[in-house]
């Protein structure tokens, strides 16, 4: 099972959604960097869950420790190790889907695949796990953010029929912090959270998509023809549960128009800020597209590991919608592929 992402700097993820702790470690990291430990906290604090209506009732402090790579306050160059207790599991909502394949899970393929699965809460497929990745992404964003001035922001830009129409063209993204699902236009926002709550009563799910944009990148970031940093940022995004789609600049969009309204030039941004696969000094532009949450209250039907098909409904703590709990992962996990791709740089110009 693969559970490492990068080059020279390298994430390992380890830990399941009802075991005593997750974790990761970071690998590669520069030396002598002093860390600011409640920023990587305050990272953690958006995405753990239990903040608000709109995500799941599960309560977990979310509260990290580093046990290794740092020492009086700076990294030290060796592999830096974060912990987070599970400390609000409850193994009991799950006991009935031991014999169940949940529609939409891993639960059949983990099955088929490795011949055992945990069924505690989908155990190493859970989102759960991304907990540790944001802490780790959490070290790497400062990074960027403290020596290059680069940084790194995400929003809601849709939920399911609700949409705003170009959201990078809002070029300031910092009300979307004033409310519950994170989107930077008011009126949609106040529309996401009624349907969301809608749904949610309902015992359904909604999905959407997230906008993320990387500003002050500057040029050459990217090593193609393989490890191009749209398609390691895209393999980063698809490592995060619930993922469904990923477009850069105009995206599908752009399938709709001649090359001469679709070329990146300097009026526009059509490519997103990738070129190639290398960075081009504008603006890095992406969106995420997050199917709706597959475990929900409705009865569904199911399959059992014997082969019958039932009517059940699937208990537990789940989020309505993932999005709001989604943004810190997908910022943190941008900064360690872009700091990656950062390390390599710096080593490929060497002289």
């Amino acid at each position: 099972m693969s559970s490492s992402l990068g080059h020279l700097l390298k994430l390992t993820s380890f830990g399941e959604s009802h075991g005593s702790f997750i974790g990761a470690t970071l690998d590669g990291f520069p030396s002598n960097f002093e860390i600011d430990f409640d920023t990587i906290q305050k990272e953690l604090d958006k995405r753990k869950p239990g903040n608000s209506p709109l995500s799941s009732e599960r309560k977990e402090d979310d509260v990290y420790k580093i046990i290794s790579g740092v020492f009086e306050g700076k990294t030290t160059g060796s592999p830096i190790t974060f912990l987070i207790e599970n400390n609000n599991a409850q193994s009991k909502d799950y006991s009935e889907l031991k014999h169940i394949f949940r529609p939409g899970h891993a639960d059949k393929v983990y099955t088929n695949k490795y011949q055992i699965r945990d069924f505690n809460g989908g155990g190493r497929s859970s989102a759960r796990i991304t907990a540790a990745w944001v802490a780790a992404g959490a070290l790497a964003k400062q990074y960027l953010l403290n020596k290059y001035s680069i940084s790194i922001q995400a929003v809601v830009s849709s939920v399911k029929n609700i949409s705003i129409e170009h959201p990078f063209l809002l070029a300031n993204w910092d009300s979307a912090n004033q409310n519950a699902i994170h989107c930077p236009d008011e009126k949609k926002a106040h529309d996401m959270i009624e349907l969301i709550e809608s749904a949610k009563l309902e015992g359904d799910s909604l999905g959407g998509t997230i906008a993320c944009r990387i500003s002050n990148c500057f040029t050459g970031l990217g090593e193609p023809v393989f490890d191009k940093l749209n398609a390691d940022l895209s393999k980063a995004m698809f490592s995060i549960n619930a993922v469904k789609g990923l477009e850069f600049g105009s995206g599908f969009e752009g399938t709709t128009k001649f090359g001469s309204e679709n070329n990146d030039n300097f009026k526009n941004n059509s490519d997103g800020g990738i070129t190639a696969g290398i960075s081009n000094g504008k603006p890095i532009e992406f969106k995420i597209a997050f199917k709706p949450t597959s475990s929900i209250k409705k009865k569904q039907e199911m399959e059992t590991v014997d082969g019958q098909i039932i009517n059940h409904c699937i208990n537990g703590r789940h989020d309505p919608c993932v999005l709001p709990r989604a943004i810190p992962i997908v910022e943190n996990l941008t900064a360690i592929v872009l700091l990656d791709h950062l390390l390599l740089n710096l080593k490929f110009n060497q002289k």
